[in-house]
């Protein structure tokens, strides 16, 4: 069995079953992927080269251990974890990435992007399931005009009719329902990143 043509879930089985070889095989395959995506975020050549070690240490430690069950999504998940080693980071030197914030808090300008290459595809991914778990936690009344509003596009008068609510109760709703999104994603240090 050759090598440069296993699939990535063959090199990780051979990995995992002691061939030595096949990490190496694996970080050679994927090593500008995910190098690149790191320095996308970080803008630095050695910060970079850490974290890329980092992400490997942890691939080769949760394969060692046995604790690896992505079958078949390797890629998804090194990237994954290169993603929260990258987040780490910016934790860790006080760096977090900020939002675009005008007047209002929009969570939901993360989301709307024309250009999604593979990793941003699964960032973005990543970010609406958080999104959709955050917005369950809310209060029913805060969850109800937050939805007509952000996904069903209607407007604070169509929303205040539909729900049977003054015009500022609802704008009161959707205020409150964005602090406590806010107050979640400070709380879980989440990081939505463009």
């Amino acid at each position: 069995m050759k090598k440069n043509k296993s699939t990535d879930a063959h090199l990780v089985s051979a990995y995992m079953k002691g061939d030595e070889l096949a990490i190496s095989e694996l970080i050679t395959r994927h090593k500008q992927k995910i190098y690149s995506f790191i320095y996308s975020k970080v803008y630095d050549r050695d910060v970079s080269e850490d974290i890329f070690q980092d992400t490997f240490i942890k691939v080769i430690n949760t394969l060692k251990r046995g604790a690896y069950n992505e079958e078949g999504k390797f890629i998804p998940w090194v990237m994954r974890i290169s993603h929260n080693l990258v987040i780490d980071y910016f934790r860790k030197n006080n760096r977090m990435p900020k939002f675009e914030n005008n007047s209002d808090f929009d969570i939901f300008s993360v989301l709307h992007d024309g250009s999604l290459n593979a990793e941003k595809t699964m960032i973005k991914g990543q970010v609406e399931e958080d999104l959709k778990r955050i917005i369950q936690e809310l209060p029913e009344d805060q969850k109800e005009v937050l939805l007509m509003r952000i996904y069903k596009e209607m407007s604070f008068k169509d929303i205040s009719e539909q729900t049977g609510v003054s015009i500022n109760t609802a704008l009161g709703r959707m205020r409150y329902a964005l602090i406590n999104i806010r107050k979640v994603i400070e709380k879980h240090n989440i990081v939505l990143t463009n």
